[in-house]
C-alpha cells in the first residue's frame, strides 16, 4: 500500500489483466501457446488429468505465468475448446461456401467436419472431453438443438431446391446424421486406425439416399 498526499492510506494501483485491455503481441503468442499444449496434453492424458502446473510445465513458464491468462483450469480448457471449435467451423464454412448447390451443401457439412478431424486428431479428445465435462462451462452437450439446426436449415433449402426427398424430416434427418458423425470420430478415441475418411463416405452414401433422383451428387 501506498500513502496519499492526504496521509490516509491508498490501494497500489492494479496492473490490468489481459481481459481487461486489448493484448499485446507478445501476449496474443502467449496464449496461443497455451492453448496448444492445453490441446496435445488433453489428447494425451485427458481434461481430468491435464493441470495448470503441467501446462506451465509443458510451456516452459511458470503456474503463476498461466495464471495471469487464465485464472482456472476451466478458463483454459474453454479457450482450447474455442479454439478448436472455431478452426472447424471455418474449415466447415470454407466448404460449404463452395458447394454449388444446396444438395453439394449438405455433403460439405458432413464432409468438411470429418476432414478436419482427421487432419486434427488431437482435436477429437478436445471436443469430446469439453462437451462430456460439466464444470468445463461449456453448453453444446446441453443446447443440442444449436449443433443439429444448421445442418437442417442446409437439409430445408435442398428440399426447397428439389434436391433432397421433400417427405423427409429435415430435423430428424440432421440428428440422425450428426449423431453419425459424433459415433464416427466417437470410434478414433478407442481405435486409433479407425479412417474417419472411409467412415465419412460411408455417411455420404447414406445420405444420396434421399437426394432427389435429379440432383447433382
Amino acid at each position: 500500500m501506498t500513502t496519499g498526499s492526504s496521509g490516509s492510506p491508498t490501494s497500489r494501483p492494479r496492473r490490468p489483466r489481459p481481459a481487461d485491455r486489448a493484448l499485446t503481441f507478445a501476449e496474443r503468442a502467449r496464449r496461443e501457446q497455451l492453448i496448444a499444449v492445453t490441446i496435445d496434453l488433453i489428447a494425451e492424458h485427458g481434461a481430468a488429468r491435464t493441470s495448470l502446473q503441467n501446462i506451465a510445465d509443458a510451456a516452459s513458464i511458470t503456474k503463476a505465468a498461466v495464471l495471469y491468462h487464465y485464472p482456472t483450469k476451466g478458463d483454459v480448457i474453454r479457450a482450447a475448446y474455442e479454439a478448436v471449435r472455431n478452426g472447424l467451423i471455418d474449415h466447415m464454412s470454407a466448404r460449404i461456401g463452395a458447394a454449388s448447390t444446396p444438395g453439394e451443401a449438405i455433403d460439405a457439412y458432413l464432409s468438411g467436419q470429418l476432414e478436419y478431424l482427421s487432419d486434427h486428431p488431437q482435436h477429437v479428445r478436445v471436443m469430446a472431453e469439453s462437451l462430456n465435462d460439466p464444470t468445463s462451462g461449456i453448453t453444446e452437450h446441453v443446447d443440442t438443438r444449436s449443433r443439429w439446426r444448421p445442418l437442417a436449415d442446409l437439409i430445408a433449402g435442398a428440399q426447397i431446391a428439389g434436391e433432397y426427398e421433400p417427405t423427409a424430416d429435415a430435423e430428424a434427418h440432421a440428428i440422425m446424421f450428426g449423431g453419425a458423425v459424433d459415433a464416427l470420430t466417437a470410434e478414433t478415441l478407442t481405435y486409433a486406425d479407425f479412417s474417419l475418411s472411409r467412415g465419412g463416405a460411408a455417411l455420404l452414401d447414406l445420405v444420396g439416399l434421399f437426394r432427389a433422383p435429379t440432383a447433382p451428387r
